[in-house]
């Protein structure tokens, strides 16, 4: 599992991670997260990197906008959510569903779920909470990278 998380002192922001660019247009990221004030924090940071946002309030919903026939180039989930699914069963359902879907997590709990019940593949990247823009542009970017 990959981990991004800004070393200390890494706060100014590189131009070239904060630009808007052209790679970002028109590529739509789900995010999920059942904080409604973290969520909407996130959408616009993405909105101002360039990104489409569609959001979800949580698995059933994602899952939902996942089934549909809408575009969606990388889920951003959360991994601690109530409601019985957690965001790496929300990853599981998903990757059923769409295999080749690139997925971020994101998580404030130091070892990314209470009482380590959540275990990550090599191939999961997980964000730690709190995350500035330009961490979450540099995650972002390391995801769906490879994927160009």
């Amino acid at each position: 599992m990959s981990n991004h998380s800004a070393p200390p002192g890494d706060r100014a922001a590189p131009p070239a991670v904060l630009r808007r660019t052209a790679a970002a247009n028109g590529l739509v990221i789900l995010v999920v997260d059942d904080d409604a004030a973290v969520r909407a924090t996130v959408l616009m940071q993405l909105e101002w990197l360039g990104y489409t946002v569609r959001e979800a309030d949580g698995a059933q919903m994602a899952l939902q906008i996942i089934d549909s026939a809408d575009r969606i180039d990388l889920l951003l989930t959360d991994v601690v959510m109530p409601g019985g699914m957690n965001g790496k069963d929300l990853a599981i359902a998903a990757r059923h569903r769409r295999p080749d879907l690139p997925i971020l997590f994101t998580s404030g709990f130091p070892d990314a779920a209470p009482h380590g019940r959540i275990t990550f593949d090599e191939r999961d990247v997980l964000l730690r909470k709190p995350f500035h823009r330009q961490d979450l542009a540099r995650a972002v970017r390391d995801v769906l990278v490879p994927r160009r």
